[in-house]
């Protein structure tokens, strides 16, 4: 069993230091696996979040040579043979204890946004729809919601702006609920004021570490973005209000 050496976080809101572990590893592990492994061998103690380990519920997002990754997802044979793997927990969040990050501010965002509000049915208490506009918007319902997008967005790690920009995930949310061909609601405004669509400069890094590949920037922001600059800033409709009072 050949044996690789990682680096991994310990400590809390207080503070802590990366401790070094050199651990055997069978073909076919991933990254979750070896952290269970040391965990059950060398450090107790270890607090790791987990739960299907099939990359479906976003639970064991960590940092994994500096890059945001799902754990269950990260084969070891992608790291060469020699290479020190160093795990730590998600930046943009508080340290809870160890690769446990405090997420909980997500679910703060998430309460902020207008619920889906539906048109009334048809007459004969149908909903009708282009296929097309259920299509649009199915793509932004594969989130798993494990926030890798939201620790890569320079705008929330770098410059912690949580208080003026809502972040990807929730970006995305907004553009599922804009988007989709029964809802009623204008959250223009609010994306515009509180949300912050204009904090972003489209990057695209968070489409990069989505593990669902949801196009995040192209498919959801930037057209977020483009309604907003339609609302307040098309030179013709801005006329066109002034002249019709709307």
């Amino acid at each position: 069993m050949p044996s690789r050496h990682f680096r991994v976080w310990r400590g809390d809101r207080d503070g802590g230091a990366f401790a070094d572990f050199d651990v055997g590893v069978d073909p076919g592990m991933v990254v979750l696996d070896v952290l269970h492994r040391i965990q059950a061998t060398q450090a107790t103690d270890l607090a790791v979040r987990w739960n299907c380990k099939a990359g479906k519920c976003g639970s064991c997002s960590v940092e994994i040579n500096g890059r945001p990754r799902l754990a269950c997802m990260t084969r070891m044979n992608l790291f060469g043979a020699g290479e020190t793997i160093t795990v730590q927990p998600l930046r943009a969040f508080p340290i809870q204890k160890d690769l446990i990050p405090d997420v909980s501010l997500n679910y703060r965002q998430n309460e902020r946004i207008p619920p889906f509000k539906p048109r009334p049915r048809d007459p004969d208490g149908n909903h009708r729809m282009y296929q097309e506009d259920v299509e649009r918007v199915q793509e932004f319902r594969k989130c798993i919601e494990c926030f890798l997008c939201q620790d890569v967005c320079h705008v929330l790690r770098d410059h912690r702006r949580q208080d003026q920009f809502v972040g990807p995930r929730f970006m995305i949310r907004l553009a599922s609920l804009e988007m989709h061909p029964l809802d009623t609601e204008d959250r223009i405004p609010k994306i515009k004021e509180e949300f912050g669509s204009g904090m972003c400069n489209i990057t695209r890094c968070c489409t990069e570490v989505c593990p669902e590949h949801i196009n995040i920037t192209d498919n959801g922001i930037i057209p977020l973005k483009e309604r907003v600059v339609d609302r307040y800033y098309d030179p013709f409709l801005w006329l066109k209000r002034k002249l019709t009072g709307g």
